[in-house]
């Protein structure tokens, strides 16, 4: 199970360094750029997937842990 959980920890590090460039945007909230960090943009292709297999690795990251704590 702990294996299993480290192969997780590091695919969802993994999936999370491949996301868009949107994280760039960050940088300028402290600074006072522009909002197009919060602006409406749909996510498409291969950005959309990231985004589902992110969320889907870290819901099971989690479940795993909260699952590991209590056995």
């Amino acid at each position: 199970m702990q294996t299993f959980l480290l192969v997780i920890s590091i695919l969802l590090i993994v999936i999370v360094l491949l996301q868009s460039n949107r994280a760039e945007s960050g940088a300028q909230i402290i600074s006072g750029g522009n909002s197009d960090l919060f602006s409406n943009r749909k996510e498409r292709g291969s950005e959309l997937v990231i985004s589902r297999l992110t969320l889907f690795l870290g819901m099971t990251f989690f479940i795993i842990s909260f699952i590991m704590e209590f056995i």
